[in-house]
């Protein structure tokens, strides 16, 4: 089982919008682009709104078969670990193995002396095909490496290995997640685990690691992106490496988790694939629960009320929202509108407010930011949502076609401009 060259996560927090989604790739390959949809629901989301895995995969199932798809299709289990891959088991043929939890704890002296015996060659100075500075890499740090990083990918391998003795051989898709932790990994680092990924014969295709600036929910890119883009770039190359030189999946690839809505980085990243000939993950999930909040807004009457009324008992418990997103967020609560202000917004003020448009002068990222950790409130309200959504399934369904393709799909790997 192997993915496609390009793959997008397409999360979708209430299973409403696979349809909508699927259209979006489907008028990607009808231009050309082939990318693999791959739905996507971590463990987190099923317990805040209360759904199981099987859902997803018949969300995925039905939107397939709506749209009379022929490609492959994939059901991520997104950010498990072996306390709950069991669950995901049976419905899920793509596997995010998260093991961030695990960076940092020392391994066992024994395996750490093994690892760095027999990848003792990995130290010293060498070019790499694409980038202009060669990689130097002292035997020193290749220990500090490990230490760090060995007992990390050992989790993976044994996670990997329960669920291979589960489904079997190459039934599934297998991507290894690093980035929910403290430091971003330098391309020197990136090497040695993926060395480290080879020894535990994990079939990865996708590697996630945490890339330097901040990746927060919904909004763009906070960082240097000359920084970013460079290491990236230094990554691909190390990939390039890493799959000639150890048994890896030839189509080992980058995923960029929490990529939605990451505009000022879509260019450097397409142009960067194109030198290196590479392929891309790319995790999209909460962008479609705001589309559904834009097309509540934009439908007026009690949809608008409702979109009103979410965002007033998000402000409210704003703390309780935040926690589990922390490190993902950085909302200023003074910039925040009232309730009572936007309880006298029209159709057209809460959905330019909250469409990640930074050239309208309404938008507002920190009010987009709050609305985007708030679906566990929707869920709550449960069928009054849910009723709304297929009242206004049209207009929302446009909006999360128009969003996937025109904003994320189109500009970043079609070099197409993005809308607004």
């Amino acid at each position: 089982m192997k993915l496609a060259k390009y793959s997008m996560g397409i999360g979708d927090r209430f299973g409403r919008q696979g349809p909508a989604q699927l259209r979006a790739v489907m008028k990607a390959a009808a231009e050309g682009l082939p990318i693999d949809p791959v739905w996507n629901k971590s463990h987190r989301e099923h317990t805040i709104i209360g759904t199981v895995p099987a859902d997803v995969q018949r969300e995925a199932q039905q939107a397939v078969a709506a749209c009379r798809w022929e490609g492959a299709f994939y059901v991520d289990a997104d950010h498990i670990g072996l306390a709950n891959v069991d669950l995901f088991i049976e419905s899920s043929n793509f596997f995010t193995l998260d093991v961030a939890e695990v960076i940092g704890q020392e391994p066992d002296e024994g395996d750490l002396r093994a690892f760095v015996h027999k990848h003792a060659d990995l130290a010293g100075a060498r070019p790499l095909p694409g980038v202009d500075q060669p990689m130097d890499i002292t035997a020193d740090q290749v220990g500090t490496a490990a230490r760090k990083y060995l007992r990390a990918v050992q989790e993976a391998g044994r996670i990997y290995r329960h669920i291979e003795a589960a489904k079997g051989t190459g039934t599934f898709v297998v991507e290894v997640s690093m980035d929910e932790c403290q430091d971003p990994q330098t391309p020197s680092e990136l090497l040695v685990i993926l060395a480290a990924i080879s020894d535990e014969g994990i079939p990865a295709q996708t590697i996630a690691p945490k890339f330097t600036g901040r990746f927060n929910k919904g909004v763009d890119y906070v960082g240097q992106v000359c920084q970013f883009a460079r290491q990236f770039e230094q990554d691909l190359a190390v990939i390039a490496f890493a799959t000639e030189r150890f048994p890896l999946p030839g189509e080992l690839k980058l995923s960029v988790h929490s990529g939605s809505d990451k505009f000022s980085l879509y260019g450097p990243i397409r142009e960067a694939l194109g030198r290196f000939d590479a392929g891309l993950h790319l995790k999209t999930a909460g962008t479609t629960w705001l589309e559904e909040l834009i097309g509540l807004a934009t439908a007026g009457g009690e949809a608008l009320d409702l979109a009103k009324d979410i965002y007033g008992q998000a402000l409210q418990r704003f703390d309780e929202l935040a926690e589990p997103y922390a490190s993902v967020i950085d909302i200023d609560p003074s910039a925040l509108p009232s309730p009572q202000a936007v309880g006298q917004w029209d159709s057209q003020t809460f959905a330019d407010t909250l469409r990640h448009d930074p050239s309208c002068p309404q938008y507002n990222a920190h009010f987009r930011q709050l609305l985007h950790i708030a679906y566990k409130i929707a869920a709550e309200i449960g069928s009054r949502y849910l009723a709304a959504l297929a009242a206004h399934e049209q207009i929302i369904a446009r909006n999360v076609s128009e969003n996937l393709y025109a904003r994320h799909i189109r500009p970043l790997f079609m070099a197409g401009p993005a809308l607004g």
